[in-house]
């Protein structure tokens, strides 16, 4: 998939001795870079990697792996003063906690270190296999368009940086529930919950990506800053534009879960009405752009009522027939006999596991031409907003 038998391929692991930035070096220079358009111009203007250019935010002195390891940012300055506030609180009311935690962060750190040893995936490489450039991996992101599964065919760094991003979910899940089995205070339980979160939306941000690299649909310009977002997330496991969009998509998740949706006419509009009320003038233009889209509003209802388009459709068959105006949530599965949970909880567990659901029947639609979104919401909402920042951008270099 992303490799090439070429003269310059793109061998995807080897073993180097450079390293990349931390990632509060990368962010800062990154976002200089990438705000006022540079990036896309170093990157695309010529047919190889320029060196030069990409060493303004990249650093470029040799150190040896371990050095590299030990550059690794295990959290983010906010992270950190979330797990600090909460030490301070385990050292008086469990403090037989203090060295299991310490325990699992010297493990993080390992694995970090690990990692830190496949070369960046964000430099000109020379490899067992050929070169390795950051505009080869981009455009072989690109060209790919096979079915099937890409684990084997994605860098290694990649496959590991996931390890090593549900390890550090797991870690502020069970952050989470010790700050609520020790009464801290609630706004320190909602902070590190709404911190899980993020990291598991950071997990969904590389389906998303794929799936709109794929997408020959979009426009060229948008599917190249997506496979550079896309090699960033895989080298530091931030993404900005995920940054932006999981607390909206968060607080769909909770508006969902107090809604009623109307299971019978199973009519969407109304729910979906209610949620934007209830959310930013950022989700509201979303809807009002994309209301005309059926695909979308199909992806929607998906979202909404937790169950497939099929199933959508073959409920509203049945009880069209049957004559019933409307059912509850816990009446689906009896009507369409077969078990559907479609009571998930809060649980940021039931919003990756019920995504992925959706993501894999997108896909399987799109791949057999068959009725139904090919898209998940999160798909269109990320285009959206990759989109608005496009035009923000292009506004700014005007004014």
């Amino acid at each position: 998939m992303f490799s090439s038998g070429q003269a310059q391929s793109c061998p995807l692991s080897d073993s180097d001795t450079r390293t990349a930035p931390t990632t509060a070096e990368f962010i800062v220079e990154w976002e200089k870079v990438w705000y006022t358009g540079e990036i896309v111009n170093t990157l695309f203007s010529a047919d190889d990697f320029i060196p030069v250019d990409i060493s303004e935010f990249l650093v470029s002195k040799k150190t040896s792996p371990r050095a590299a390891g030990r550059e690794i940012a295990i959290f983010t300055p906010d992270e950190q003063k979330l797990i600090d506030t909460l030490m301070e609180i385990v050292q008086t009311r469990a403090a037989d906690r203090i060295d299991i935690f310490s325990r699992r962060i010297r493990d993080l750190k390992r694995l970090a270190a690990a990692i830190a040893r496949f070369p960046p995936l964000l430099e000109r490489h020379d490899l067992t296999g050929g070169v390795r450039t950051p505009q080869l991996l981009i455009e072989s992101l690109i060209k790919h368009q096979d079915n099937g599964d890409t684990t084997v065919q994605l860098p290694s760094k990649a496959i590991l940086g996931k390890g090593f991003l549900i390890a550090k979910i797991h870690t502020f899940s069970s952050l989470t529930k010790l700050s609520e089995r020790i009464a801290a205070p609630e706004e320190l339980t909602a902070a590190l919950y709404a911190e899980t979160s993020t990291l598991m939306f950071s997990l969904l941000a590389e389906d998303v990506y794929l799936n709109l690299i794929c997408d020959t649909e979009q426009p060229m310009e948008f599917r190249h800053e997506w496979a550079l977002s896309l090699l960033l997330l895989w080298e530091h496991w931030i993404d900005q534009t995920i940054a932006l969009v999981a607390p909206v998509l968060q607080a769909v998740w909770n508006a969902r879960r107090q809604l009623a949706p109307a299971f019978g006419t199973m009519m969407g509009t109304s729910e979906l009405l209610l949620i934007s009320i209830q959310l930013d003038n950022q989700w509201a233009d979303f809807i009002k752009e994309k209301l005309s889209d059926e695909m979308f509003l199909q992806a929607m209802e998906e979202f909404l009522f937790g169950i497939s388009y099929e199933q959508i459709q073959r409920l509203r068959a049945i009880l069209r027939k049957k004559g019933i105006p409307a059912i509850g949530r816990d009446e689906v599965a009896t009507y369409l006999n077969e078990h559907i949970k479609t009571n998930a909880s809060l649980d940021y567990r039931d919003f990756y596991a019920l995504y992925t659901v959706r993501r894999d029947n997108a896909r399987a639609r799109s791949r057999m031409k068959l009725p139904g979104p090919h898209k998940t919401l999160e798909d269109y909402f990320i285009q959206f907003t990759t989109k608005k920042n496009k035009e923000k951008q292009n506004n700014d270099v005007f004014i």
